[in-house]
């Protein structure tokens, strides 16, 4: 990612912040819209994993200057997933619900290269969490 897209990411991440409950109840719907199957995934309260899912966006948006620095801690969060069971394929519907939810909290704000930067982030991390997905499996 390029500074300015780091920079984009960061300032939106942090315009929404304050909205985490909301947001996440936006993205969750969302999720579950494009893929039903995915509701059989939460067995927790859904406000808990909304709140997970704020903290691991808060530091990914936080550590993009050192991205690499995530990296052990993303390919354990992709070894969990594919033990509760998430498919490499509903990545895609994650970005996909999660880049609906920004637009819906952001607005205007959530300009083409606002969303261009969410969709690189968005990329790479899901690209690291499938190696850890893939160990998963290996094992």
């Amino acid at each position: 990612m390029t500074w300015e897209q780091r920079r984009l990411v960061q300032v939106s991440f942090d315009a929404v912040r304050d909205q985490a409950r909301p947001l996440m109840l936006l993205f969750y719907g969302k999720v579950f819209e494009l893929d039903p199957s995915a509701r059989r995934l939460f067995h927790n309260d859904i406000a808990l994993q909304g709140r997970k899912l704020v903290d691991t966006l808060d530091t990914v948006t936080q550590a993009l200057d050192h991205f690499d620095s995530l990296r052990p801690r993303l390919v354990e969060l992709g070894r969990q997933h594919a033990g509760f069971g998430v498919r490499p394929e509903q990545y895609d519907v994650i970005t996909t619900a999660l880049l609906w939810a920004l637009a819906q909290a952001l607005g205007p704000d959530f300009d083409a290269p606002t969303r261009d930067a969410w969709k690189i982030l968005l990329a790479d991390v899901a690209s690291v969490m499938k190696e850890g997905a893939l160990q998963q499996q290996e094992m």
